[in-house]
């Protein structure tokens, strides 16, 4: 680990909350997953895609990959490329144009929200996971 001089202390501290948000993102919708692989599996199908259960569990998985990535700062660029285009593919595929059909617009909401949370995933990937309690590991630099 590198030591950290202390005028650059608040950006260590900015990209350690940046990621526990990453993870606690993601773990929450791990959690959701696996307590309710079914509904999950459900949800997807209702969106037409088919193995929706074997899907259900591939996503899960990923998501739960994803947070050890967040936490350990391990493939974390590698992590936040992916999950970036993972979170775009969801805001098409389930809240996308085909799906505006509510007066209220809320899909639309539901939409437009995935992208500055994909923006964040991709500035991640670009400057990595910081000095501290990373480890480093990876194929991109």
């Amino acid at each position: 680990m590198e030591t950290v001089r202390s005028s650059e202390g608040w950006k260590t501290a900015a990209v350690l909350v940046a990621r526990l948000v990453m993870a606690a993102m993601f773990a929450m919708a791990c959690v959701f997953k696996f307590s309710g692989i079914a509904m999950t599996a459900q949800y997807i199908s209702s969106a037409g895609f088919p193995m929706a259960t074997a899907l259900a569990w591939l996503a899960a998985f990923f998501e739960l990959g994803l947070v050890i990535c967040f936490l350990s700062g391990a493939f974390f660029r590698e992590a936040c490329l992916l999950a970036a285009a993972y979170v775009i593919f969801l805001a098409f595929a389930f809240h996308g144009p085909s799906h505006w059909t509510d007066p209220a617009m809320l899909e639309f909401g539901a939409f437009v929200s995935h992208f500055p949370f994909a923006a964040g995933l991709l500035f991640g990937a670009v400057h990595g996971p910081g000095p501290v309690l990373s480890m480093k590991a990876g194929l991109l630099r």
